[in-house]
């Protein structure tokens, strides 16, 4: 406590505010005598006057009790993630991605050596640890290009896709620069650009790069004015010749199950038009799609979009949720005659500008068990040969595409990858408009310094680089095409004293064996059986055990 005679005992907690009225008094004297104290009058008196309206103000009890002294507190907090960041995290430390995953994207994205001296930096004996096998026999592989053939009997114009290409993210949530390098560096590299559910802007066809459209539950693009499907609008943006397929989202990894609302003031005359929408009014995109509400539906939705599109690949992305709603849609798969030409299977770990946080954390199925499960179900019913699958879900490197290829994935998507490649650097200011490196903002001071030229040959690179070390992964296993990978080739430590492969670990269904005879693996074993092509409601069973528990 600080006491002086004839004065009320001042806490100790205000000594920094009482100091700052001392020097005040102090430079307004010293005035007197020569004009540089005025700075001490305008510093100090700036933080006297803080003092004061924190001692008044009543919504922050800890400036209250400590007038001036708390704002360095806030300071020191605001840079808390970077102090951590720069400082203080290990190279191995994911948050969400580690300073060695994020340098070696870098390293590819601007063509330089990503090789790296003295062993590795994991622990090999902690469980968990994952690698793939090589072989005495290894090949070598002259062209990292892998494509895969998307698009089955049904589609009059089938694609021919690379197995790495850029996830969904909308325009809006990345800046229209951002959106220009990404897509020019698909078109260089001849891979193809998820529009996200944001359609189609200018910037997305400015180069000309190949686009999968992506059809979210507020319809941009093709909606009318209430927010419904407009089939003439989508056959009109479907109709050209960039856009070579058509994904209908009907959840993300990110936040599953979740719609979302873009504010009035963030619907610029840019956005306004992409998404066909009123400029300077709020645009909602519901958690459910209206075009439809059951697996059956959903068939008949996709086999129209096919028409309407001129016989183009139709797919659907969705977060796997309720096991019986997803065995559902593959049972209306096997009643109607009618399939997807592709499925892209988000995972849980998958990320986005802004959720909240029980969704990032708690929400939707991880991608190895989520495409795991849908492999095997295609498989058990017959479908898989007529069905494509892509996944994402925190992959930028070859050895993750190695490794989900190895569970039953055709390719692989990565948002924040790309990301990266563009000079993001994680400061997690994507829902503040505040995005230091331009990529994940609207403000035009900051994404105009996003130089595209430069960003669209970093984005060229890091595919180029990251298919070239998956194919010398391939080599070294003795495989020459990414679709050759099985489970057999990824190992897992599970115990310090166990290893085991993925076809150790993983249940792996036998091609039609959910049609011949009831499945005994878990899942399928309670909610296969009793899923309904007609209803995503849950079966009975799992209603009569809601109920009983209300009781």
């Amino acid at each position: 406590m600080i006491e002086a005679r004839g004065l009320t005992r001042i806490p100790l907690r205000n000594a920094v505010f009482v100091a700052c009225l001392i020097l005040l008094l102090v430079s307004l004297v010293g005035v007197v005598f020569s004009l540089a104290w005025l700075w001490g009058v305008a510093i100090f008196g700036m933080l006297a006057g803080l003092g004061l309206y924190d001692l008044r103000q009543t919504r922050r009890t800890v400036s209250r009790n400590y007038p001036v002294l708390a704002h360095f507190r806030y300071v020191l907090e605001s840079i808390g993630p970077e102090i951590r960041q720069y400082f203080i995290q290990s190279d191995l430390d994911e948050r969400p991605f580690s300073r060695e995953q994020r340098a070696v994207v870098y390293q590819r994205s601007k063509n330089e050596s990503d090789k790296k001296p003295f062993g590795s930096l994991l622990d090999m004996y902690q469980p968990g640890h994952e690698w793939i096998n090589h072989s005495l026999l290894p090949r070598a592989i002259e062209n990292s290009d892998f494509r895969i053939r998307v698009g089955g009997s049904r589609c009059s114009q089938p694609y021919l896709a690379s197995v790495f290409n850029i996830s969904a993210m909308s325009f809006g949530s990345l800046s229209g620069n951002a959106i220009e390098a990404l897509n020019a560096g698909a078109g260089k590299g001849g891979f193809y650009h998820d529009t996200g559910e944001g359609s189609i802007s200018g910037y997305h066809r400015k180069h000309g790069g190949d686009l999968v459209w992506e059809i979210g539950s507020g319809y941009f693009g093709c909606r009318n004015d209430d927010g419904s499907f407009n089939a003439e609008r989508f056959a009109a943006n479907a109709s050209a010749d960039q856009v070579k397929m058509i994904e209908i989202k009907l959840s993300q990894g990110a936040k599953p199950g979740h719609g979302g609302i873009l504010p009035a003031a963030k619907v610029t005359a840019e956005i306004a038009e992409a998404r066909e929408v009123p400029m300077g009014q709020e645009v909602i995109s519901p958690a459910a799609h209206s075009a439809f509400s059951t697996p059956l539906e959903l068939m008949a939705f996709i086999a129209r979009l096919r028409s309407l599109s001129g016989g183009k690949p139709i797919g659907f992305k969705l977060a796997i949720g309720h096991p019986w709603e997803w065995f559902a849609i593959v049972k209306a798969m096997l009643e109607t005659g009618e399939r997807p030409d592709f499925i892209v299977v988000d995972g849980g770990e998958g990320g986005t500008g802004a959720a909240p946080l029980e969704f990032i954390n708690r929400i939707g199925v991880p991608l190895t068990e989520a495409v795991t499960l849908v492999h095997n179900t295609l498989v058990g019913a017959g479908l898989r040969e007529e069905i494509r699958i892509g996944a994402a879900g925190k992959i930028m490197s070859g050895f993750h595409i190695a490794r989900i290829m190895a569970l039953g994935a055709d390719w692989c998507n990565s948002a924040r990858g790309f990301m990266f490649s563009l000079g993001c650097i994680q400061a997690l200011n994507c829902h503040s408009d505040k995005c230091p490196s331009g990529v994940a903002t609207q403000d035009p001071n900051r994404s105009r310094h996003l130089d595209i030229v430069d960003k669209t040959a970093r984005v060229y690179h890091f595919h180029r680089n990251t298919l070239k070390a998956l194919a010398e992964m391939l080599g070294a296993a003795g495989l020459s095409h990414p679709s050759e990978l099985g489970p057999e080739h990824i190992i897992r430590r599970v115990s310090e004293n166990e290893i085991q492969s993925y076809d150790q670990i993983f249940t792996f269904l036998k091609p039609n064996e959910l049609l011949n005879a009831k499945c005994e693996h878990t899942v399928f074993k309670h909610y296969w059986e009793n899923a309904r092509a007609d209803s995503f409601q849950p079966p009975a069973q799992v209603a009569r055990l809601r109920f009983t528990k209300l009781e």
